[in-house]
């Protein structure tokens, strides 16, 4: 990597001394050689990037994203995921195992650590907590753990059977592993396709209930609590499920959660086209969901927001809303579409820099002299169409897609690599 001066930038680093200051970093062998005013030397040959007006942070690092690879590398690929990622600013993301087969044993965890490593972004493999992911028998979780595994989870599957959770979470807890749990009571979501409420009615579509949800975090939380051990719970959807992590936070609960971007500006309201685009799972809720969820990030019963980033090819989308498959991608669009819900760029950043990695206990990159560089460089009012010429992934199902957008990253510096999208 070149020696590379970024001019003029507002540094986002809440508790930094240039915190939300314009500076100047130079960057020399993807370390931070120096920070402050520097100025350009006529006889130094460096790549100077002005960033007048952009946002320099740690990189982005996503808790929740799929990528294809074992098994289903059509969708995506490691290659492809890793460039989907930085083109969105992140410089490590945890891949959920729903792969094929699914990552449940340290084969799968280390071909994915050896595979991905020395990439231009890092990629930290989330164990299944079942075999096969089938909900049935505990999987291997500390071989996961030592094989490099960040946290255990069942994917979009949720287990329902209530023994097999309480003992993955005291197992986990022994080397203190993390659960991280997806609520959905099966027997009360029913296979329903959208959110149960005026729009399912008007549509004639059953829906699934937020009880569903509910029902499942109050059982996980229970059951933390029994155990004294750590949970976190994925894409959380609903008013109830915020209202229960708060009440379980105050009484000490040791929990956390998170929430997909798209649930944050997104409502059921988008279903009324039938566009199978629109189809997730959790499903998009109502407006009052979407207020609980923002209320829950600014108060911080929410730790951190996630892309759910989720590929398929174009037969399974696009079909008939009730055979889609659920969800979207989003690595790309997670930063404006939280733009576009209101967020601004110091709330963006401690959701989906600082807090993500706090939650599996990563190290939080640090903007001294001497330091390893692990950043993203952001322009929140650049203008550009998500389209196939700029699209990293090999899959389209996203709704942004077509579409002018507000807010994309500039670059992304990671493990002596910069990228730069143009």
């Amino acid at each position: 990597m070149a020696t590379v001066l970024i001019n003029s930038a507002t540094l986002v680093l809440p508790g930094h001394a240039h915190h939300l200051k314009q500076v100047d970093v130079l960057l020399e062998n993807g370390t931070i050689k120096s920070i402050g005013s520097i100025s350009l030397q006529e006889n130094e040959n460096w790549e100077v990037i002005d960033a007048r007006g952009q946002y320099l942070s740690p990189g982005f690092f996503d808790l929740s994203a799929n990528f294809g690879e074992p098994g289903l590398e059509t969708k995506e690929d490691l290659q492809t995921g890793m460039a989907t990622a930085a083109a969105g600013g992140y410089t490590a993301v945890a891949v959920q195992p729903n792969t094929n087969p699914a990552v449940y044993t340290r084969a799968e965890v280390s071909l994915l650590v050896n595979a991905s490593k020395g990439g231009f972004v890092k990629v930290l493999p989330i164990g299944a907590i079942s075999k096969k992911r089938q909900g049935e028998e505990l999987a291997e979780l500390y071989d996961m753990k030592l094989a490099g595994a960040v946290a255990f989870s069942d994917g979009d599957r949720s287990i329902q059977q209530a023994g097999l959770m309480s003992r993955a979470l005291l197992y986990a807890k022994g080397f203190d592993g993390l659960i991280m749990a997806f609520a959905q009571d099966e027997s009360i979501a029913g296979g329903n396709k959208m959110n149960e409420g005026e729009v399912s009615t008007y549509l004639g579509m059953k829906g699934i209930p937020n009880l569903a949800e509910s029902v499942m975090v109050s059982r996980d939380l229970s059951l933390a609590a029994y155990h004294d051990a750590r949970i976190h719970f994925s894409a959380i959807s609903t008013a109830e499920a915020v209202d229960l992590i708060r009440e379980a936070k105050k009484q000490g609960t040791r929990v956390t959660c998170d929430v997909a971007a798209h649930h944050l500006l997104l409502t059921d309201e988008s279903v009324k086209t039938f566009d199978s685009q629109y189809k997730v799972s959790p499903p998009l809720r109502t407006q009052k969901d979407v207020d609980a969820l923002k209320a829950g990030l600014a108060d911080g019963t929410i730790d951190a927001i996630v892309s759910q980033h989720t590929p398929h090819e174009i037969e399974f989308k696009q079909v008939e809303f009730h055979i889609a498959h659920d969800g979207v991608i989003a690595l790309q669009t997670v930063l404006p579409t939280l733009l576009s819900a209101g967020f601004s760029p110091e709330q963006i950043v401690k959701h989906i820099a600082i807090n993500p990695r706090r939650v599996l206990g990563q190290t939080i990159p640090k903007f001294e002299e001497g330091e390893q560089a692990d950043l993203v460089l952001f322009d929140a009012n650049a203008n550009w169409t998500f389209d196939r010429s700029t699209n990293k992934s090999k899959s389209i199902n996203s709704p942004w897609f077509g579409q002018q957008l507000v807010g994309k990253s500039v670059l992304t510096v990671v493990n002596n690599q910069l990228v730069k999208q143009s």
